[in-house]
């Protein structure tokens, strides 16, 4: 475990931004541009700095979230990074939104998993009436019965979806920016970086908490993740979670994400420093990009999806669990920033 229980000498910038965030002052776009960009002799000083900031805003608390995909495929968008959209030839499954039974399921297990938040996901441009009053159905339903709070991630919402959520008892809608504004049209075309800012600022009218983060490694410039750190500083987002690109054979994009261990640690040190008390989560690829480095993330990140993603296998559980408690943190079952 970094020590840094005690406020150390300042001799480096990480120490001196770190410093000025805790104080309330904001890094520059400059220096969150030259966390990105330092050298791989820095990431332990770059770390040990973060620390301090993740330390007063969570301790050392991890959360965990379980993914549901409930309903998969038959996406008509043309997101080029997923293997669920319409230009991609990767063999996933593809089924309606599932049942009651199953999600009730999904929800046992994500219980027993010791996640605090259970995360329903459809592919879809936007949910249909059917999937909402699915939704609208088994929320209720799930918190009743296990006491888990719950993210949707439904897609584009109108405002009067996201009202409905609300109403249902939905604390969270996750819609990721994925990468920023000038990058956007690179990786989609059916919808707009702006469609996705809007959907953010009807969960946020609505008054549920937002959930939104991006995807590192689909051939964007270091001043494009500045670029999404910052835009969710703004958006006042509660939660962060930053993916890293799993460059699936069948996408666009297979082949993609030249990323090294110390790029996925430059870039959530560098989303603690912009969003120092915003929830960060390591996402998917995490297993793939990080490997060895997984627990290193920890000490700027605070919670973990727990088990498989959407199309793809996370880590046995278990590892997690061992993980977390090797590094000398803790499952915490409260909501988040």
């Amino acid at each position: 475990m970094l020590n840094v229980e005690t406020k150390p000498e300042i001799g480096n910038p990480y120490d001196q931004w770190a410093e000025q965030v805790l104080a309330g002052e904001p890094i520059s776009r400059e220096n969150a541009l030259a966390i990105l960009r330092a050298p791989d002799t820095d990431v332990l000083a770059l770390l040990a700095a973060g620390f301090r900031i993740r330390q007063k805003y969570f301790g050392r608390t991890v959360q965990l979230y379980f993914l549901m995909s409930a309903k998969s495929g038959l996406c008509p968008e043309d997101c080029h990074y997923c293997s669920q959209s319409k230009i991609s030839t990767a063999p996933v499954p593809k089924h309606n939104i599932l049942k009651r039974d199953d999600l009730l399921d999904a929800a046992r297990i994500a219980s027993e998993r010791g996640a605090k938040t259970y995360c329903l996901v459809i592919s879809a441009r936007g949910p249909n009436e059917r999937e909402m009053s699915a939704v609208e159905t088994i929320v209720p339903e799930i918190k009743q019965k296990y006491g888990l709070d719950i993210c949707a991630c439904l897609g584009l919402l109108s405002r009067e979806q996201a009202d409905r959520l609300k109403a249902c008892g939905v604390d969270r809608v996750n819609h990721n920016l994925n990468t920023s504004e000038d990058h956007y049209a690179e990786i989609c075309t059916t919808h707009t970086y702006a469609d996705r800012v809007q959907t953010l600022r009807h969960v946020r009218d609505a008054g549920m908490e937002m959930c939104s983060g991006g995807i590192i490694g689909m051939g964007e410039k270091h001043e494009d993740v500045v670029s999404m750190a910052f835009d969710l500083q703004e958006l006042g987002v509660q939660s962060i979670p930053l993916n890293f690109l799993n460059a699936i054979e069948g996408t666009p994009m297979q082949g993609n994400a030249d990323l090294s261990p110390n790029d996925c640690l430059r870039a959530l040190a560098m989303f603690r420093f912009v969003n120092p008390t915003r929830e960060l989560r390591i996402s998917g690829g995490r297993e793939i990009h990080l490997r060895s480095m997984q627990p290193m993330g920890l000490y700027v990140a605070n919670s973990l999806f727990v088990g498989d993603y959407l199309t793809t296998k996370g880590q046995a559980p278990q590892s997690d669990y061992d993980m977390i408690a090797d590094m000398g943190f803790e499952v915490t079952t409260k909501m988040g920033a």
